[in-house]
């Protein structure tokens, strides 16, 4: 117990975010381009704020979301969104039903690639 008490201060000096948010611009807003290979025009954003946090735009609600596996998996949820309704709302649908099934991220420059092992594929490019 005495030696659990000296260790400690050194588990923490040096532990870097092994999720998503350590290796994504905590800067930069990703603006979904493409769901599953098809061109997405309506505004959708995945941003990644701090360790453990994702947040963004989606066509109608913000949202954001607790994120804690190891890059390069991503787990996103619970999924907390506003509740405004607007034209869009079929592709926000959309939007929250792919970022409940990703499992995968990749981050490429200013590109940021979520996908899951069924067809899901989110593309979003930093703006």
């Amino acid at each position: 117990m005495f030696r659990a008490v000296f260790l400690l201060p050194f588990l923490s000096i040096g532990c870097a975010d092994e999720t998503i948010s350590g290796y994504a611009n905590p800067d930069a807003t990703y603006r979904l381009t493409e769901l599953s290979g098809t061109p997405f025009e309506a505004l959708a954003t995945i941003s990644f704020p701090e360790e453990g946090r994702a947040a963004g735009q989606a066509p109608c609600n913000a949202w954001s979301a607790e994120q804690a596996v190891p890059y390069p998996w991503i787990s996103l949820g619970p999924i907390a969104a506003t509740r405004r309704a607007c034209p869009e709302l079929a592709k926000e649908q959309a939007f929250f039903e792919a970022l409940g099934r990703v499992t995968l991220a990749e981050v490429q420059g200013g590109v940021l690639i979520l996908s899951d092992d069924h067809g899901v594929v989110m593309v979003f490019e930093a703006e």
